[in-house]
């Protein structure tokens, strides 16, 4: 089933904690991976605050956005969600969006986690979902999925395309175009290449980040299938297998996207 992003609501501080070492106790079982997580309280008063913070660096890219966009949109310090919204896709709303972060699952989430009540957020890897359903089930907690998204290369290859067709029908233009007004074509054509420059930069980012995730995420499952018991070994192989093919996929589609964007600098 792979890569997803769980988010587990519990009655109380104390069995969110409990939940997180369950997790933990699979993870060395090798039932599933953990790669990164923390706990989120919301206090009586409705405030949402980060009572640990993720444990595994700079790993939990997508667990941080997610963690930093529900302490914001569900009461975390005064004015963060009004000011998402005010700044319509910008900010918290922009990052989690891209994400593939909905508000419907938001509102599911905060339909959980009322005043009093503790979440663990959590990226794991797992195979089915009965290990975590029944660990996390007896202690109370109800547990919610998201499949990370492609939106953030979807939407960056769409602006490629969108860019490399503006400039086609200026290339067009320029050729049809008077003497007097071949100027101003001409100066259109360059900020629509100083625009695939910069998306040029963006790829470059896209490709960095997916790089350093991709090793950060190998070595905790080399780490993980070190300490396995033998019975656990072929489902982190596949878990291993899984991370490379999906990798691979991804890394192929931003540099063919990148590479087209560069042919018409």
């Amino acid at each position: 089933m792979g890569n997803k992003i769980l988010v587990s609501v519990f009655d109380s501080e104390r069995t969110a904690f409990e939940g997180l070492t369950a997790l933990k106790d699979l993870h060395r079982e090798g039932d599933i991976t953990l790669y990164a997580s923390t706990v989120i309280a919301k206090d009586p008063s409705g405030a949402v605050t980060v009572r640990q913070a993720a444990d595994r660096g700079p790993l939990g890219t997508l667990a941080g956005i997610v963690t930093g966009g529900l302490v914001g949109l569900l009461g975390g310090p005064a004015g963060a969600a009004v000011g998402a919204y005010i700044g319509g896709f910008g900010g918290l709303m922009y990052d989690m969006f891209n994400a593939g972060v909905s508000m419907d699952f938001v509102d599911e989430v905060a339909a959980s986690l009322t005043p009093g009540k503790a979440a663990v957020i959590a990226d794991v890897d797992e195979m089915w979902v009965t290990p975590i359903e029944t660990r996390l089930g007896a202690l109370g907690g109800i547990t919610f999925r998201l499949l990370p998204g492609e939106v953030i290369d979807a939407e960056l290859i769409r602006e490629t395309d969108a860019a490399q067709a503006e400039l086609e029908l200026l290339d067009a233009e320029l050729r049809q175009s008077s003497d007097e007004a071949k100027a101003n074509v001409k100066e259109t054509i360059e900020a629509q290449r100083r625009k695939l420059e910069a998306l040029m930069d963006r790829f470059d980012d896209a490709l960095a980040q997916e790089q350093a995730e991709f090793e950060a995420r190998l070595a905790t499952l080399r780490e993980q299938e070190g300490k396995a018991r033998e019975s656990k070994r072929a489902r982190i192989d596949a878990r291993i297998e899984e991370l490379k093919a999906s990798h691979d996929a991804r890394t192929t589609k931003l540099k063919e996207a990148r590479q087209r964007a560069k042919e018409n600098i």
